[in-house]
């Protein structure tokens, strides 16, 4: 059974990991730094500050040259201002450069779950026969470019082996898409999307079912999760996730 600090750490600092190898994905890393950068995905994604502890006489300085390079690139962005984050004001710095903070949760349960008991739901794992599908709803779900979405899902599919991405279907029709990642203690819940025209049916509930049980399966017994607190973060709680933290990201 893993502690608290334990189940901490794969919720903010083992999930860090979670970026698929593609082709154009650049990682700095050094001391108090880890930051993604993905030329190729204009719309949101792989474009992430994902920690930052930094000196506060030199974060003005670090803060303006990341920001700087998202925006020559004409990306959207984010950083992660989570635990262990530096300097004290770095969210207050960030929002002075025209960031926008949305707070989030970060979750963590048992993966042992039941079956989703909707027959009108049927959710299947993604393969080269369906990742056209996942792909056309997963774009339309969080309105990005369907070419690109393919692209990328079809390099995670024959790439990525730590990912698995599932496609649900309402009444035969293809509805919402969702995706975990794969560490060794842990499963990463990742990117659920309902179509509009499906949301209220149980559809996000049953593809956190789906991918518990999955992992279950496959001996992982922690699903974490990075909740936004206006959406997503009450559904799993009622689902039995437990809150660990509380912490911002800002947007550019």
């Amino acid at each position: 059974m893993l502690s608290e600090q334990e189940i901490l750490d794969e919720v903010m600092v083992v999930t860090r990991r979670s970026y698929p190898p593609l082709p154009d994905l650049r990682v700095i890393e050094r001391p108090g730094w880890l930051q993604i950068i993905t030329p190729s995905i204009k719309t949101g994604g792989l474009n992430e500050v994902l920690f930052s502890a930094l000196d506060e006489h030199e974060a003005d300085t670090i803060i303006d040259a990341a920001v700087a390079e998202y925006r020559a690139l004409g990306v959207k962005f984010r950083w992660s201002v989570g635990p262990g984050s530096a300097p004290a004001d770095l969210g207050a710095r960030l929002e002075r450069r025209g960031l926008e903070a949305s707070w989030g949760r970060g979750m963590a349960r048992s993966t042992a779950a039941p079956a989703v008991d909707d027959p009108a739901i049927s959710i299947a794992e993604v393969d080269a026969a369906s990742v056209a599908a996942f792909s056309d709803v997963m774009a339309r779900g969080w309105e990005v470019d369907a070419a690109v979405a393919l692209e990328l899902n079809a390099r995670i599919l024959a790439t990525h082996g730590r990912q698995r991405m599932f496609l649900a279907s309402y009444r035969g029709e293809p509805a919402a898409t969702a995706s975990y990642v794969a560490f060794d203690r842990s499963a990463y819940l990742i990117g659920g999307v309902v179509l509009p025209q499906h949301r209220g049916r149980g559809l996000y509930r049953a593809l956190v079912l789906a991918r518990l049980r999955h992992a279950c399966a496959r001996g992982i017994a922690l699903a974490t999760s990075h909740a936004r607190e206006a959406t997503s973060a009450p559904i799993l709680e009622r689902m039995g996730f437990e809150t660990v933290c509380r912490y911002p990201r800002y947007f550019g």
